[in-house]
């Protein structure tokens, strides 16, 4: 059985591994003012944190074209694959996932399985590496989807942020209200809610110095109840030595453990702010 893995540009993954792994990207559209940029082609990471910082209005997100995700899926259909499994970011933070639950069976010439990562960034990327490595060794695609939900289930994350205003304006943050009288004054620390599976805000931290720490501490009090392989991983919206200083110093107290650099891309930073940093965990799928 041959099996295609989709995903979207919130992935944030290296060309290399798109190309070693043969993953399909479908850019997330996002919409400043009048213009219309397609996430990681119409315009860098770089130029958009620029581009948000001078601009008075704050961009927002859509869908890519439906159309265009039943002509991928149709081709992969055509190229000779039988089923694929379409991976994209949480379903709580986009309508992604349900417009393909609601579409996919218009499409005749291949088995359409969309799958909600409940999640987003780097963390959705190396679920779309496992279903890959998955598909390559001649699995199913509801084994696949099967250890999907087990990786998943072993997915966190804490993000610090300077303020909660492009969150609080995009109505992504489940319990804003509980923040916003002293948004100017802390770092907020947010993770996705296990049950939800939204956003919301976890701490309320006077310094990013103390936020740095409380996240540290977090993480060991985690991992001191893992059993299997994990991989850190260290993500910056446009401050890529801070992220580097962190890495650096959890890297001493943790010299085992493989920590990869990502950023938030403009689809993410549009609602999580310039100078966003968060530290995240998951099962290592390069040790499967």
């Amino acid at each position: 059985m041959k099996i295609a893995v989709v995903t979207d540009s919130t992935a944030y993954l290296e060309s290399e591994i798109i190309d070693k792994y043969d993953i399909k990207v479908v850019p997330i559209p996002f919409i400043f003012g009048s213009d219309v940029y397609n996430e990681g082609i119409d315009i860098s990471t770089e130029n958009f944190y620029t581009k948000l910082r001078s601009s008075k209005e704050l961009p927002s997100t859509t869908q890519p074209p439906v159309g265009e995700l039943i002509e991928l899926y149709k081709s992969l259909g055509d190229q000779g694959y039988d089923a694929v499994i379409s991976i994209h970011l949480a379903s709580t933070i986009s309508g992604l996932y349900q417009t393909l639950v609601n579409v996919k069976d218009e499409v005749k010439n291949i088995d359409v399985y969309p799958y909600d990562s409940q999640i987003t960034v780097k963390l959705m990327g190396y679920l779309a590496v496992a279903a890959a490595k998955m598909a390559n060794d001649g699995k199913n695609p509801e084994d696949i989807i099967e250890k999907l939900n087990d990786i998943r289930a072993t997915i966190n994350e804490y993000f610090i942020v300077d303020d909660l205003q492009n969150l609080v304006r995009g109505g992504r943050l489940s319990n804003a209200q509980a923040f916003i009288g002293s948004m100017l004054k802390i770092k907020p620390i947010l993770t996705f809610d296990n049950e939800s599976h939204k956003i919301v805000a976890f701490e309320k931290v006077r310094s990013s110095k103390r936020a740095l720490k409380h996240v540290e501490a977090l993480f060991a009090d985690e991992f001191a109840k893992i059993d299997y392989p994990i991989r850190l991983i260290i993500i910056h919206a446009n401050d890529e030595q801070a992220a580097l200083d962190w890495k650096d110093k959890i890297h001493e107290a943790y010299p085992e453990l493989p920590i990869d650099i990502s950023y938030f891309g403009p689809v993410v930073g549009t609602h999580l702010g310039e100078k966003a940093l968060a530290l995240a965990w998951m099962y290592d799928v390069e040790k499967m």
